[in-house]
């Protein structure tokens, strides 16, 4: 049998153009800014799906990339003796609908509490909620 190797592409930083950068709002306090990926608005198939499908689909989404982090979060020892959950990124998986929506040029961004952090993950591609 032969060894088949399986090349994995490296899962980068979501592409945040610099007008949008420049809006970028600083998290406050205990919050996280997160970077939202991009839903497709059609199926592996082709079909494109319906508008409320997309924005049900970025609504629930549970996962995104850590962009910043406020500058108290996870400085509270006693509420996180091991140390931070995550750190600027990283990508994330969260509770699904937490934290502030916003969008920019867009572009979808959450602030989130630095608890609401549940794993961390290295591939999102594949993290959906079930």
């Amino acid at each position: 049998m032969s060894d088949i190797k399986i090349e994995k592409e490296a899962v980068k930083e979501p592409k945040v153009d610099k007008k949008t950068k420049s809006q970028l709002p600083k998290p406050a306090g205990y919050r996280i800014l997160i970077a939202m990926p991009e839903v497709d608005e059609k199926t592996d198939g082709g079909i494109i799906k319906a508008s409320q499908t997309v924005r049900d689909e970025e609504v629930s989404n549970i996962c995104g990339y850590v962009l910043k982090l406020g500058p108290d979060a996870y400085g509270d020892q006693g509420r996180f003796p091991n140390g931070p959950y995550c750190k600027e990124g990283d990508w994330v998986v969260f509770r699904a609908y937490s934290g502030t929506r916003i969008k920019i040029y867009g572009k979808e961004f959450r602030l989130i509490n630095d608890d609401t952090v549940e794993a961390v993950v290295e591939d999102p591609t594949g993290v959906v909620r079930a």
